[in-house]
């Protein structure tokens, strides 16, 4: 398959976009989340979210509590270790250094969700509309006995893997490709769904198996549909040479298996260049 020239989205541009009203301060967070028990990141009509929480826990320091703007809207069960949000606060009530922000919110949040890194940023940032690219990673745990300390951040997959196909059928993903046919059905017609990935590769340390996922965006379950479909490569259903035929077919139906929601992980989001993440970078081993 060609890789496909047309750019995978169009700006908004800055002068659409928001910007801190007269007389606040924009701030930006790096949050981590245990997503096991709530219904993703955005605010839901049931269930409880992450949003939801850290929006409670700001308006313990701030009121009104601020609404805040996310770089990614992660599904139930899905992790986070690098999501970036904004939010804007009135300067009143500004008495805190960053540093002291962060220990403040944590505070009042649940356990499994923990803000990582505080800043001040210009008024114009938009933690959305600014990002460069996301980075995401998937655990597989290969054995036929489930480990226990992955049971809620791992798929356990029982029949062994060939790493080296595996491999193979990544290596190929690469470049801007129309990727409709990794993405589950949204329900709402999608002007565009072209992508550009910048990285796909398959690590292994003995059982365990990291899918490490890099582009400037994805469509909705594409990272988790990527993976099902380089497992059931692994698992020889597929061989490595199918998987950009399959792609060029458009059609979720004949691609692989939606990797199970608790392997995923939103590992980082870039800003300004692709190796400048909002986050602390954890070690890339």
């Amino acid at each position: 398959m060609k890789s496909v020239s047309s750019p995978a989205r169009v700006a908004r541009p800055r002068e659409l976009r928001d910007c801190s009203p007269p007389g606040h301060l924009r701030l930006r967070l790096t949050v981590a989340y245990d997503g096991t028990a709530y219904v993703g990141w955005q605010m839901q009509a049931k269930g409880v979210s992450v949003q939801l929480k850290l929006e409670e826990a700001l308006g313990r320091l701030f009121q009104p509590a601020p609404r805040v703007c996310s770089s990614s809207r992660t599904d139930t069960g899905v992790h986070a270790l690098g999501m970036v949000v904004h939010f804007d606060v009135a300067r009143e009530q500004w008495r805190m250094t960053p540093a002291k922000l962060l220990l403040a919110v944590n505070a009042w949040l649940p356990p499994d969700i923990r803000v990582l890194a505080t800043a001040r940023v210009r008024d114009r940032f938009h933690a959305r509309f600014d990002a460069r690219g996301k980075q995401y990673r998937y655990t597989v745990w290969n054995h036929s006995a489930e480990n226990p300390l992955l049971r809620t951040t791992a798929w356990h997959v029982t029949r062994k893997l060939d790493l080296a196909a595996m491999r193979t059928a990544a290596a190929s993903l690469p470049g801007t490709r129309d990727f409709r046919g990794f993405s589950a059905t949204t329900g709402y017609d999608r002007p565009n769904t072209v992508r550009t990935l910048t990285r796909c590769e398959v690590r292994r340390s003995g059982c365990q198996f990291t899918f490490i996922i890099e582009g400037d965006g994805f469509l909705y379950k594409m990272c988790r549909g990527i993976v099902g479909t380089l497992v059931q490569v692994g698992l020889g259903r597929f061989g490595p040479d199918d998987i950009l035929p399959l792609l060029q077919t458009a059609d979720r139906r004949l691609t692989g298996m939606t990797a199970p929601s608790q392997g995923l992980v939103l590992w980082r989001v870039y800003y300004g260049g692709r190796r400048k993440a909002a986050a602390p970078d954890p070690e890339d081993e």
